[in-house]
């Protein structure tokens, strides 16, 4: 292992691995929560758009939309993120992580959208709040509670998923495991270094979204 880190730089496909996820995971949030909202809006072509986002995305495989990003946003229509053939290649990864992880965040709130009683909404309404008042102070802020978990899972699932972006050129931890499997062979003890690397950045987020969703779990 020593020769591997002194001939590959293994930190730095780690940190880009973890900039992937970050991203990623920001990425999708913002777009899950929007379109989370058109999904339970009380407008009908809004909650078509919402439905049909998360019907398509989430049977879509990601690999193809890694390579639809290069090939076909970036290659073909010119749509580059960045003149450097690897930052464009990484932006369009972060980018399609987002993209794609947004349609689980969309479920995910939605399933906590369906905690939240009827009967607030409705109280919401009473007192003269619009849809979008009581979407923001009311069933939101307890949506996120109620979603935690599923939340944690999509993030788990979004960082484990970032390898997709190894096939688009990417640096990452699987790129370079790749690099270093075909020019050094297969090793077990890289394998179990990179394999510990994604237990290290899932784990805790798996205990501590679990231990927050307990702590934030509406009693009713």
């Amino acid at each position: 292992m020593g020769d591997i880190f002194a001939d590959y730089d293994v930190l730095g496909a780690v940190w880009v691995t973890i900039q992937l996820s970050v991203l990623g995971t920001i990425g999708a949030m913002v777009l899950g929560t929007i379109i989370a909202v058109l999904r339970v809006s009380p407008v009908a072509v809004l909650r078509l758009l919402g439905t049909s986002y998360v019907n398509t995305f989430r049977n879509m495989p990601l690999t193809l939309l890694m390579v639809f990003s290069i090939l076909g946003l970036s290659f073909i229509l010119q749509l580059s993120v960045s003149d450097d053939f690897a930052r464009n290649a990484f932006w369009w990864a972060a980018i399609m992580l987002a993209i794609y992880h947004a349609a689980y965040i969309c479920e995910a709130l939605r399933s906590g959208v369906n905690t939240v009683p009827v009967g607030q909404a409705e109280a919401a309404r009473s007192i003269g709040l619009g849809f979008g008042q009581s979407l923001r102070e009311v069933i939101l802020p307890q949506a996120f509670r109620g979603a935690i978990a599923p939340l944690g899972s999509v993030i788990i699932a979004l960082i484990k998923n970032s390898t997709v972006a190894a096939v688009i050129g990417v640096g990452d931890s699987a790129g370079l495991l790749q690099v270093i499997t075909e020019n050094e062979g297969a090793s077990l003890p890289t394998f179990f270094f990179f394999a510990m690397v994604f237990v290290v950045l899932t784990l805790p987020i798996g205990l501590w979204t679990t231990s927050l969703s307990r702590k934030l779990s509406v009693k009713r």
